[in-house]
This record gives C-alpha cells, structure tokens and sequence, in this order.
C-alpha cells in the first residue's frame, strides 16, 4: 500500500503531462520517481511492476502516433530524409562536426543564424559544440558531472545524518538533472530520439531556469541542515563527554 501511494501521483502527473502533450518530460519524471522509490528501500519485484507497465506504455504511445513514429524511426538514419524528418538532426551534427577540438568562436556559429531549429532551446548543446569545439564541451559535461555528484553526494551526507526525507530529495534533484542534460546531450547527438527536452542552466526558457535555481535553493537547504545536525551532534558528544569527565 506504501508502494502503491507515489506511483499514483507518479501516474497522474504524467498523464497530465501527455495530454499537452509532452512525452519527453513525462518519461524523465517517471524515471526519476522511479529511482528515488528504489533508493527509498522498494523491493526490486515490487518495483518491476510498474517499470514493465510504464515501458509498455510509453511504447505504445510512441507506436499508435504519427509524429512519434517517425521520431523514432527517422534518428537512425537522419540523412535519409535530411530535409524533411531528420532536418534538425542534420544541422545539429553539422554544427557539432564545425566545432571540431576547439570550436569555430563565441558568437561565430554559422548553424544558428535559423539553420538549425531551436538553436536556442532544445538544441543549444549544438551551437554549444560549435563555437568552443570538443574540448568546451567536455568541459561542461564535467561541470553537470560534479553537480550530479555533489546532489548525490548531499543526500548521502543527509542519510548519514538521520535525514531520511531531505536525502531522498537531493537525490531527485541529482537523478532529475543528470536525466535532462543526458536525455538532451543524446538527442543532440543522434543517439536518442528528438525530444523537447532543455539543457538545464544553458537553455534559453525562463520557467527552466527558475525550477532549476529553486530546485538547486532546496538543494543547498538540505546541505544547511544536514550540516547543522552534524553541529549539533558534535555539541551533544562534547557536552556529554564534559559532563562525564572526573
């Protein structure tokens, strides 16, 4: 019954989701509801459910629409149709292929004067590849990289420090960034399907930028208070060792 409670919100959060539709959010938030219930203490059988039902769900939506269908099909070989269905993705590698190791400049990148299609949004990595090249963007996947790890890093400092539910929270925070920027990075790429999904602090979109600050304030809560009982359990041993001492 515990089990059952959150993946109905779960459930009813992205159902809502869909009928905007958005497929691409609905499927990072089961995802991360999903890795926070494991993290909780569910067991694996009780959490295969759910998965195999969620998986087989998405796949039918993905299959009985159009436009997801040739989503689908159309990243495999973007060339095949580089100026219909996979126009996007072509002008997203070129850009990616322009920057090489060093990139073409800031400011100078060709692919975003209304080549590629949301240059500024879903497809920023791109033009991001573009003008600093390979070497800029292993420099941002590292940054993202040491962000997911300090929220996971928080929110095992927190479990240690008896706070169950502020732990689990900076774990969805970790689980939840690290899914956008992989899902994004991967579209861009060619290696997952096109969704609208942004790069979180990069992407243009003021309603992004402000979750993800407020997400990334509850993170720095969680670090304060895990902090502030880890003070207090110091001052509790020093005053009972004082207290104690002939």
């Amino acid at each position: 019954k515990g089990f059952v409670k959150p993946v109905a919100v779960l459930v009813g959060a992205a159902a809502l989701l869909l009928l905007e539709p958005d497929f691409g959010a609905a499927t990072v938030l089961m995802a991360t509801g999903l890795a926070v219930l494991f993290l909780a203490g569910v067991r694996i059988r009780h959490l295969l459910v759910p998965l195999v039902l969620g998986v087989a769900a998405m796949t039918a939506l993905a299959v009985t629409s159009s436009y997801r269908l040739r989503r689908l099909t159309s990243f495999r070989n973007p060339w095949a149709d580089a100026f219909d269905s996979g126009f996007q993705l072509t002008q997203s590698l070129i850009a990616i292929g322009r920057g090489e190791w060093l990139g073409v400049g800031l400011g100078s990148s060709v692919q975003k004067l209304f080549y590629l299609p949301e240059a500024h949004t879903d497809f920023v990595f791109a033009v991001l590849a573009e003008e600093f090249g390979f070497v800029g963007v292993v420099i941002v996947l590292l940054l993202f990289t040491l962000l997911v790890g300090r929220a996971l890093a928080i929110s095992r400092n927190a479990a240690r420090a008896g706070l169950a539910f502020q732990s689990l929270l900076a774990a969805a925070v970790g689980v939840w960034l690290g899914l956008q920027v992989f899902v994004n990075v991967g579209v861009n790429m060619g290696l997952l399907p096109t969704k609208g999904l942004t790069l979180p602090l990069l992407s243009y979109g003021g309603s992004s930028m402000l979750v993800t600050l407020a997400w990334l304030g509850v993170l720095l809560r969680v670090h304060h208070e895990t902090q502030a009982t880890g003070r207090s359990a110091v001052a509790r041993t020093e005053r009972s060792s004082s207290v104690t001492r002939p």
